[in-house]
């Protein structure tokens, strides 16, 4: 009989470990689908893979600039094209008006820059 009571006592510490075991892991797996622990591993993976896209950018950016920057380029002038169809013109036209004004100023004509001067004033 001593036998099958030390068996008795063996196995009733066993069933007391796992049972333990078993409920450490129910806690864990309960602790892991709270609300909150669910957000914070989506916002983990998240910020992990905005990283890597990051990283991947930059790495591809830095080999191909060139092109990325041409791309950028054309990508802002298509969207901002009906501004520019608006407003082209008139730039275009102060901007030669500045060239002009720079060249004149660098050949010295100064007197033809005056006599433009008393023309547009009022009389």
């Amino acid at each position: 009989m001593a036998g099958s009571r030390g068996r008795l006592i063996n196995a009733a510490r066993r069933s007391m470990i796992q049972r333990a075991e078993l409920r450490r892991k129910l806690n864990t797996a309960h602790d892991a689908f709270k609300p909150a622990a669910l957000l914070d591993r989506g916002k983990y993976r998240a910020r992990v893979g905005l990283e890597d896209a990051a990283h991947i950018a930059r790495e591809e950016f830095r080999d191909n600039r060139l092109p990325i920057a041409i791309a950028a380029g054309a990508g802002l002038a298509w969207l901002f094209r009906e501004p520019i169809k608006a407003h082209a013109p008139r730039a275009a036209q102060k901007l030669r008006a500045l060239i002009e004004a720079g060249a004149r100023r660098l050949r010295g004509d100064t007197e033809q820059e005056e006599t433009e001067n008393d023309d547009e004033a009022p009389q």
